[in-house]
């Protein structure tokens, strides 16, 4: 992300790239902005259908509150220049974007990366957005909508805006001189500044987007108890074609939140574009096959889950892996949330639409992955020896450290929550339906059916 994007400076030929590379990022910041509703459908097709309208609107109320605090406090908690103790940064430095747009509005001062500071700030916004929105998936059903909106607002700024910070604002778990990875295996010289000498890779989000989301939604989950016929009743989805194309909307998005996390316009994002599109293919072939194997058939919802494992578990990846280790990664995480979506079966935790299944477990693999797998000889499995040994347990520390941070975190305003607004809705309400117990509106209006 921030901390790992190419530098542009200077000359006439490094105007152009900033034209380019501006281009490139707003395109990809609008890119991840359509994950929002892409989600929506996915998590609104995966849902019953008397809580379609209320699926989809947890991730455009996530949208709502995260787009205005974001702009507030949320830019400068997570990327301004005062550090407290390498957990957040300053929410006043850069508060309202001051410093990031001029006080007339008549100028955008220009960032690290070469183009004007304010475009990252629409490329974060998007991040934030869509790890609040894919919590969503692990309350179907269940909670009140206005307890969900205060939680969106009260999480992205207590865990998600630290977490970014720690990771790709130069916090603890970052590559930066004060950083856990300096502190293990040492420091070298870039230039003037002392980093990390074997850094922590998070290419576009496996700890700060996907960890951070499954490990709140298997929190949540626990909080908020089980659907009423959770275990008792099929939980099927209600409209496969609707998730099908949630799915399709959320593979075209993904191409901006992984190759846009190159920052520039340039063979690293061609790479990390190449690299999402292989490992989601594998992934959506593994899951089939060990469908195929397991049941006897491969089913749609196997295949786009299949897809979403495999986009999450390159996501920490895509620019520092070769598209062949792209493939095994994919692959793995296939298998791995294909077997891992029956877990809430088996410990009886009601993560409805398979957050924990698919995003942190996938968002592990991924993020460990990386330690096997690096390009240039710099993982364990690619001929990296002893420092490749270093960036695995480096990976896996940091993996662990974000999902801990994230579980403590959460369970604290989720409890803080419970004891007072409130979380759940009437069992009543929830044999009525969500969506006309709290909106009064219905997603399928059809003449004597009823709601199911």
């Amino acid at each position: 992300m921030l901390a790992d994007c190419v530098v542009c400076a200077g000359s006439t030929s490094d105007t152009v790239a900033s034209v380019g590379n501006s281009a490139w990022m707003l395109v990809s910041a609008s890119f991840v902005v359509l994950m929002i509703p892409a989600v929506a459908f996915f998590y609104g097709g995966m849902s019953r259908q008397k809580s379609t309208l209320n699926m989809m609107m947890m991730s455009f109320g996530a949208l709502g509150v995260v787009g205005v605090i974001y702009v507030l406090w949320g830019y400068s908690m997570s990327y301004s220049s005062t550090d407290f103790a390498g957990v957040l940064a300053s929410p006043v430095t850069n508060f309202g974007l001051r410093g990031i747009v001029s006080e007339d509005g008549s100028s955008y001062p220009v960032g690290k990366n070469g183009y004007p500071e304010i475009i990252d700030v629409a490329f974060q916004l998007a991040f934030a957005a869509i790890t609040v929105a894919l919590i969503s998936g692990a309350l179907a059903h269940r909670v009140k909508y206005s307890t969900w909106l205060v939680f969106s607002g009260v999480w992205v700024t207590i865990v998600f805006f630290p977490l970014a910070h720690m990771v790709w604002g130069g916090g603890l778990l970052s590559g930066a001189e004060d950083s856990i990875a300096s502190r293990l295996f040492g420091t070298t010289t870039d230039g003037s500044v002392r980093v990390a000498k074997i850094p922590p890779v998070d290419f576009a989000g496996g700890t700060v987007v996907h960890i951070s989301a499954g490990a709140a939604g298997l929190v949540l989950a626990l909080i908020v108890g089980r659907s009423r016929d959770f275990l008792t009743a099929p939980q099927r989805p209600h409209n496969l074609p609707l998730t099908m194309i949630g799915t399709a909307l959320l593979w075209c998005g993904w191409f901006g939140f992984n190759a846009g996390s190159a920052c520039a316009a340039d063979g690293n994002a061609a790479l990390a574009w190449i690299n999402t599109t292989v490992a989601a293919c594998a992934a959506m072939v593994a899951w089939l096959a060990v469908e195929r194997v397991r049941d006897g058939y491969g089913t749609s919802l196997g295949a786009v889950s299949g897809v979403v494992a495999g986009l999450v578990a390159i996501t920490p990846a895509c620019g520092d892996v070769t598209p062949v280790m792209s493939i095994i990664l994919g692959a793995v995480a296939g298998v791995i949330s294909a077997y891992g979506v029956g877990l809430k079966f088996k410990l009886k935790f009601d993560d409805s639409l398979d957050v924990v299944g698919v995003h942190l477990l996938s968002g592990l693999w991924g993020t460990i992955g990386v330690g096997l797998f690096a390009k240039n000889h710099a993982g364990l499995v690619t001929g990296g020896g002893v420092d490749g040994l270093r960036l695995l347990i480096l990976q896996l520390v940091i993996a662990g450290a974000a999902m801990m941070f994230t579980a403590i975190t959460t369970a604290v305003i989720g409890y803080a929550l419970a004891f007072t607004v409130g979380w759940r809705i009437d069992d009543s309400d929830e044999c009525d339906g969500i969506d006309i117990v709290m909106h009064r509106e219905s997603a399928y209006d059809m003449a004597g059916s009823g709601f199911r």
